[in-house]
């Protein structure tokens, strides 16, 4: 099809819409108090702060968030960090809770109800395009490219696709596509995923990315929700609909992926599990890890708290403050302690000789005298008691803590308090 050249970008005539009401409850206690699209990343960020930072790179000026599940550390992070789009600038920023806007009685009973219970607001805006986005991923992309593919293609839906292994493939929705990658049926988990016509052996899974006309996406909308049998969801209902009744088109993500010069792969992370999440955070303190998160092309906005810089105090044999390999950020004192493989969020204290390895630990986090600790996720706001030490005898941190298949233990902090007990 004949590649059409746009006078103006399309991201400036589209509205991001992110769907960020998931508890992500796979995350187990990371997520009793919030969210998943409000769980630390990366020493300072938040999950869903990828989203939004691809939507404004890529040129979106109008941005939604629908909220749901224990909305309030979210709704807090999106205030302080994301309230720099101006309306008198054709900007807005609106955070959309689950308000029983149509029924005294209906809280968003899935991704598309959250879509369908927000058309007046989104029509108020008069968008061309909705881009909608699932705020719980970690990726670099270019809404701008699979915008222009839409249009070019004559396609209903665009969805975004991420290329991986057919023995990956079977904990996603799995497109199965034709020789021009348009949709011919999609698979929710398959047992065996279909394979890529131009690629044997690889598969491609939804990235939970939709692009619609507005007006399209509106008739949609109101249909499912007409139908008494529907659940609601974009996964689940409107996207199958769709591949069996009108032009559904994939959009593969190594065609719209950010790399900078040192990213040889096309990044994309669903954090969903701890294995992952703590994987995904100690891979950045890599000499040269798979996402760049200092690439000033593409950087990835957030909320910048006001802090003091880092320290390292101590310099003496047994008690010395030592960084390697590791991520700290601002307001974390490391005082005579040993870390290494690590990534400090904002405000975390390590006392007087302890050693921290293989950990991610979450903001103002305070490590107690003597504790070790390896292969940890330390939730936020937790007190280690000294002398702790957690990472060396499987039995005992299974006891005490949330252990995972891959031996990292999640701590919290009624984790700690059970210790006394």
């Amino acid at each position: 099809m004949e590649q059409v050249t746009y006078s103006t970008p399309l991201a400036r005539s589209s509205m991001a819409y992110v769907l960020a009401g998931g508890r992500g409850s796979r995350l187990m206690e990371l997520t009793d108090r919030r969210a998943k699209p409000a769980v630390y990343f990366g020493g300072k960020s938040r999950i869903i702060d990828f989203a939004l930072s691809n939507a404004l790179n890529s040129g979106i000026r109008r941005i939604a968030v629908a909220t749901q599940y224990k909305a309030h550390s979210l709704i807090r992070h999106l205030q302080r960090g994301w309230n720099f789009l101006q309306p008198v600038r054709n900007e807005s920023f609106d955070i959309l809770p689950a308000s029983q806007r149509v029924g005294e009685d209906k809280w968003y009973a899935g991704t598309a109800d959250a879509v369908f219970q927000n058309i007046d607001i989104i029509d108020g805006y008069g968008p061309e395009y909705l881009v909608i986005l699932a705020g719980d991923h970690v990726y670099k992309m270019d809404y701008e490219r699979m915008l222009v593919q839409h249009v070019n293609s004559g396609a209903d839906v665009t969805v975004a696709c991420v290329e991986l292994p057919v023995a990956e493939a079977t904990g996603l929705g799995i497109m199965a596509v034709d020789e021009q990658d348009r949709i011919v049926s999609f698979v929710e988990k398959p047992e065996h995923p279909p394979e890529m016509p131009d690629r044997p052996g690889w598969a491609m899974g939804s990235m939970g990315i939709y692009v619609f006309r507005r007006e399209f996406l509106n008739e949609q909308l109101r249909r499912d929700a007409a139908d008494p049998h529907s659940s609601r969801d974009f996964g689940r209902d409107i996207i199958p609909y769709l591949v069996r009744n009108a032009r559904a088109v994939a959009h593969r993500f190594t065609d719209s992926c950010i790399r900078s010069r040192e990213e040889a792969e096309a990044y994309w992370r669903d954090v969903g599990t701890l294995d992952a999440y703590w994987e995904a955070n100690v891979d950045l303190t890599d000499v040269v890890p798979a996402l760049d998160l200092y690439d000033r092309n593409w950087p990835i906005w957030s909320y910048a708290e006001i802090t003091p810089p880092a320290k390292f105090v101590h310099d003496v044999d047994g008690r010395r403050g030592v960084g390697i390999s590791s991520l700290v950020s601002g307001g974390c004192i490391v005082s005579g302690s040993t870390l290494r493989h690590s990534l400090l969020f904002t405000g975390v204290h390590l006392h007087s000789y302890g050693r921290v390895e293989n950990a991610v630990v979450l903001p103002n986090v305070e490590i107690g005298r003597g504790a070790r600790l390896t292969n940890v996720i330390v939730d936020a706001g937790v007190r280690i008691p000294d002398g702790l030490v957690v990472g060396e005898d499987p039995e005992a941190d299974a006891a005490r803590f949330r252990r995972t298949p891959l031996g990292i233990c999640l701590i919290t902090q009624p984790m700690i308090d059970r210790l006394g007990e």
